[in-house]
């Protein structure tokens, strides 16, 4: 990716409200000073085709006939990346504490998946997926993501895609600087 569409997306990410600084519980758990709320940049359907289109590139040739991503974070950016690639648009959803797949959606062995997440920090959630598509017998073909917040430290063991990879710090909640500072604690999932 090119540093002229990283700063791009950057811009556009700051024009919608994704960046957002304070101090943030994340969805692993851990504390950040910065959370990215890709959704404000997904609700315009203009920007979501761009971003989309930028993730599916690198996959085009890899024969992609199903794209699936965790909800919440995934719906649309799955049914975006799925209609670039010409492939259908799945979601997994929690239940039991492991993510599944419901409302009829199936995947069939040997069906070559590519998994996509708006923002990866540990990984989890993509883990997860990758679980439920290898326990199909489907074909994990790569992961794309909008923003690798690891700054490339998490591996999928796939091909994998990030069009902004930042190195943001996270916190172990006992071990949190803003938390020693009295900063109030906000989970933007739930706002």
């Amino acid at each position: 990716m090119s540093a002229e569409i990283q700063a791009e997306i950057l811009a556009l990410f700051r024009e919608t409200g994704v960046l957002l600084s304070g101090h943030f519980l994340l969805t692993s758990g851990q504390h950040s000073p910065l959370f990215l709320q890709c959704s404000q940049v997904m609700q315009y359907p203009d920007h979501a085709a761009y971003l989309a289109r930028l993730l599916a590139a690198p996959f085009r040739e890899a024969k992609i006939q199903t794209v699936i991503g965790p909800a919440m974070g995934g719906i649309i950016l799955a049914h975006e990346v799925a209609r670039q690639l010409g492939a259908r648009a799945l979601f997994a959803e929690k239940a039991d504490g492991r993510l599944l797949l419901r409302r009829g959606f199936r995947i069939t062995r040997g069906e070559r998946v590519l998994v996509v997440e708006d923002a990866v920090t540990t990984g989890g959630s993509v883990r997860r997926v990758l679980q439920l598509v290898r326990a199909a017998g489907a074909e994990p073909v790569g992961v794309a993501m909008l923003v690798d917040r690891s700054g490339g430290r998490v591996d999928f063991g796939v091909p994998q895609r990030a069009l902004l990879e930042l190195d943001i710090p996270i916190y172990a909640p006992e071990a949190c600087p803003l938390c020693r500072d009295g900063l109030p604690l906000t989970a933007p999932k739930e706002e």
